[in-house]
């Protein structure tokens, strides 16, 4: 089962900071998670919310705002202070290292909608990523996995199921093609039959105690997203032995 750092390692450092990444890409696991959003200037950032009021120093709308405008604002603590990040920043320490993959979702509804998709295929095609195996995309919105097979056919996509599926989606279609299929935590232990449903590898998030990694890796979900990777380390560790 591969461990995937959410939002880098945010259990103990600001989420999709610049040290949070640092700290999960030095740990022996699979790869990180990050969320991005388009800047008022086209610029691709690393962004869960779509206003920084929750996780900065400031105030406003990241799709009303400029990378200048949002790199004046402190996104980690007044003791180790943190830049917001541009993906191209983040692809660049990601491929510094050979083994491991990144976890892209694109934040949907937007005011740029597919826009979004189209700028992602731009920075991976400018870093030469485009056909690369370790670049994943993932998405709630079913838009946006059929655009990434447009855009760009080639690269893993994985379509995250949303709670409202349960009413909206009955049945557990897909549109797009999705090469893999989401699942939170507390849906999959209510119909664990959607673990590897269509013959696809399940996406789990976000799992965050030893009991939920147990149940995911004996359910055989391939790949488990965690607040806390040090932790599923040491948890399947001891699983193994």
């Amino acid at each position: 089962m591969n461990i995937i750092a959410h939002r880098g390692y945010s259990a103990r450092y600001p989420e999709l900071t610049p040290i949070a990444f640092e700290k999960a890409l030095a740990l022996p696991i699979h790869g990180i998670e990050c969320d991005i959003r388009l800047t008022l200037d086209g610029e691709v950032v690393v962004v869960h919310d779509p206003i920084i009021d929750r996780v900065a120093n400031g105030r406003g709308r990241v799709s009303a705002m400029t990378l200048a405008q949002l790199r004046k604002y402190n996104f980690g603590t007044p003791d180790n202070p943190q830049t917001i990040l541009t993906l191209r920043e983040l692809l660049a320490m990601v491929t510094a290292q050979n083994d491991k993959h990144i976890y892209i979702e694109t934040k949907h509804p937007m005011r740029y909608g597919r826009m979004l998709e189209e700028q992602l295929v731009r920075v991976l095609q400018y870093q030469d990523l485009i056909d690369d195996p370790r670049i994943h995309v993932i998405s709630f919105s079913p838009a946006a996995i059929m655009r990434m097979r447009t855009l760009a056919p080639g690269i893993d996509r994985i379509h995250l199921r949303r709670k409202i599926e349960r009413w909206l989606n009955p049945v557990d279609t897909h549109p797009g093609e999705p090469t893999g299929l989401g699942l939170s935590v507390m849906r999959a232990r209510r119909h664990p039959e959607l673990v590897s449903s269509h013959n696809l590898p399940t996406y789990m998030w976000t799992v965050n105690t030893p009991n939920d990694m147990q149940w995911a890796r004996e359910a055989g979900v391939k790949m488990m997203a965690t607040d806390d990777p040090e932790l599923a380390l040491e948890t399947l560790e001891e699983l193994n032995s």
